[in-house]
């Protein structure tokens, strides 16, 4: 008995590379990056289009916009803003987001009220102060911004998209040997 070599012993192979296992690590190493990236883009790609993120931190605006929101606040015309629209403006060093009620153009300020208060804001917003015009809100996403934007949750990204990354590596190896390993 002799052992075939050449081309047509390689045909007859059962194998043909592969394996659960490469199949496994380059399909999960996907999905890791797929999420990292897909998390990240709620809070980057509106940057791109000319909007600005805040994290909604208090309960004013519920149940409209709860807690832990995203808000995406594009510029506007003081002057264009209407009654019932949302704003987002400067406040005493923070970026508040509050529902308007007076548009007083001739004055040049806003009377403001979150929903979720029983009365008027006590002050007035200066035009100067308007960041612009709530145009989208998203709940949790907030969270995800906020995670995010300190250094130990942009270390978290970079590890589980690193993750992701090395599975996909360990894959296509893993892979490879299968395939070496039928010649």
């Amino acid at each position: 008995m002799s052992e075939q070599t050449g081309p047509e012993a390689r045909q007859r192979s059962p194998k043909k590379g592969g394996g659960l296992i490469p199949a496994l690590c380059s399909i999960l190493g996907t999905l890791i990056l797929v999420a990292a990236i897909l998390t990240v883009l709620p809070v980057t790609v509106p940057r791109l289009l000319g909007y600005e993120i805040y994290n909604v931190l208090s309960g004013s605006m519920e149940p409209e916009i709860p807690v832990g929101s995203v808000v995406y606040v594009k510029s506007a015309d003081p002057a264009e803003i209407r009654e019932d629209d949302i704003i987002a403006f400067n406040e005493r060093g923070s970026v508040v987001t509050h529902r308007v009620k007076q548009n007083r153009v001739v004055e040049g300020e806003f009377v403001t009220k979150g929903d979720a208060n029983e009365a008027e804001d006590l002050w007035t917003v200066d035009y100067d102060d308007l960041i612009g015009k709530v145009s989208f809100h998203a709940p949790v996403l907030g969270s995800l911004m906020e995670m995010y934007t300190t250094g130990i949750g942009k270390i978290y990204l970079l590890l589980v998209a690193g993750c992701g990354a090395m599975l996909n590596l360990l894959g296509g190896k893993l892979k490879e040997g299968n395939e070496d390993g039928d010649e």
